[in-house]
C-alpha cells in the first residue's frame, strides 16, 4: 500500500485505498458479522491500510459500535471517518437530522460514544440537506475543531456550488478548512467528473470516491446469478447493467482484465484511482477485501485507460457544451488554440 497527502489543506497521510465499513454489521439484513468484519479490518491494516470510512447510519449504528471494538489498543494507527445528517436508526427525529449545527453536535456525541474515542479523524456532512445555510456548517465544524471533537472537515454528496462556497467562507474567515470531498465516481457513474471532480481538485480537496465498482456490477458477478446490492439494500447504491453502453462498458472491462491477467474489479477500482481520487471499497467478506486490495498493484497503460475513457463517455451539458467547443478554444486563444500549451492543473 502507497500513502498520500490527504488534499492540500492538511498534513494527513492517507493510504490509497480507503476501506467503507457500511457492510460491518447485519441490522441492515445484509452485511458481516462482528468476526467477519475483524478479518477484514486485520487484513485491510496488514496490507498497510490506515483510511477506515462509516457513518452514524450505517447499519443502524452498529458499524461505528463495531469499529469502536476493532479499533481498541491501535487507535492511532488509522484515520477514522464517519458522517452526520441521516437517520442513526428509526428514533432519530427531525432535530438529529439534516446539517444543522443542533444535529451535528448531537451527532458527534452519539458517534463517539459508538466508537469508543475522543475525537473523530475525519467528520464528514453525509449529504447536502438543501436548507442549512453553508455559514452554519462551517461555524459548526470550525467549533468542533477547536473543542478537539474532530480534527478535519469534509462534504459527501453536495453539489459544487456548495463545496466551492463552503471552501471560500471557511479561508477567507480562517476557520477549519473544508479538506474533503466524497462523491460518487466510477465507469458506470461519470457525471461528478462535470462539476465535482474538477472543483475538488481546484480547490485542493481531499478527494474520496465512493462506489468504484458500481455496488458490485464492474465485478461482472451478476452476470453469473449473484445478487449481492442488487437485492442486499433493497437495490440500493447499486448500478444495474440497464443500458447497451453499460454492457459495452463491462464487456471492455472485462476484456482488459483477461489481457492484464486480473479481475474486472481490481481494473475498475485503478482505473478511479488513476483518475486522481481515493476509491472506497466496500467488502462484505474477506475474499472481496483481498480482490479489492489487489487493485493497488494494476498501473493501467495510458493505452487502457483511453479505451475505458471513450467506452464510458457522457456527454457534458452547458456551459462545457461551449467552452470546449473547438471554435470558442480558437475565440478565446487569439485563434493559437493549436498552439497555445495550457499547464495541466485545475484552477479554481
Amino acid at each position: 500500500m502507497r500513502y498520500r497527502l490527504f488534499g492540500k489543506h492538511t498534513g494527513l497521510r492517507v493510504s490509497e485505498l480507503v476501506l467503507g465499513a457500511g457492510s460491518f454489521g447485519t441490522r441492515w439484513g445484509h452485511g458481516a458479522e462482528p468476526d467477519e468484519a475483524r478479518r477484514i479490518f486485520d487484513a485491510y491494516a496488514d496490507a498497510g491500510g490506515n483510511f477506515i470510512d462509516t457513518a452514524n447510519g450505517y447499519q443502524f449504528g452498529q458499524s461505528e459500535e463495531i469499529l469502536g471494538e476493532l479499533l481498541a489498543g491501535r487507535r492511532d494507527e488509522f484515520v477514522l471517518a464517519t458522517k452526520f445528517t441521516m437517520r442513526t436508526d428509526n428514533t432519530s427525529g427531525l432535530l438529529v437530522t439534516g446539517n444543522s449545527r443542533k444535529a451535528m453536535v448531537a451527532s458527534v456525541e452519539a458517534s463517539l460514544k459508538r466508537l469508543k474515542t475522543d475525537r473523530i479523524d475525519l467528520y464528514w456532512a453525509h449529504v447536502s440537506d438543501g436548507v442549512t445555510p453553508v455559514e452554519e456548517i462551517v461555524r459548526g465544524f470550525d467549533d468542533l475543531v477547536r473543542a478537539g471533537k474532530i480534527l478535519y472537515a469534509g462534504l459527501s454528496d453536495f453539489p459544487a456550488w456548495r463545496v466551492a462556497r463552503a471552501a471560500t467562507i471557511a479561508e477567507l474567515r480562517g476557520a477549519a478548512p473544508i479538506a474533503g470531498l466524497q462523491v460518487e465516481h466510477s465507469l458506470v457513474e461519470r457525471s461528478t467528473e462535470q462539476e465535482l471532480l474538477p472543483a475538488g481538485h481546484a480547490l485542493g480537496l481531499g478527494v474520496v470516491a465512493w462506489s468504484p465498482l458500481g455496488g458490485g456490477m464492474l465485478t461482472g458477478k451478476y452476470r453469473h446469478g449473484e445478487k449481492g446490492r442488487a437485492e442486499g439494500f433493497g437495490g440500493r447504491v447499486f448500478q444495474a447493467e440497464n443500458s447497451p453502453q453499460r454492457t459495452a462498458v463491462l464487456d471492455t472491462l472485462i476484456a482488459i482484465a483477461q489481457d492484464a491477467g486480473v479481475t474486472p474489479g481490481e481494473i475498475a477500482i485503478a482505473w478511479v484511482a488513476a483518475k486522481g481520487s481515493l476509491p472506497i471499497i466496500g467488502p462484505r467478506t474477506l475474499a472481496q477485501l483481498e480482490n479489492n486490495l489487489a487493485a493497488a498493484n494494476v498501473t493501467l497503460s495510458p493505452q487502457q485507460i483511453a479505451r475505458l475513457d471513450e467506452v464510458s463517455a457522457i456527454p457534458f451539458g452547458f456551459p462545457y457544451t461551449v467552452i470546449n467547443d473547438p471554435e470558442t478554444r480558437q475565440l478565446y486563444t487569439g485563434g493559437k488554440a493549436d498552439q497555445f500549451d495550457a499547464p495541466s492543473r485545475i484552477v479554481a
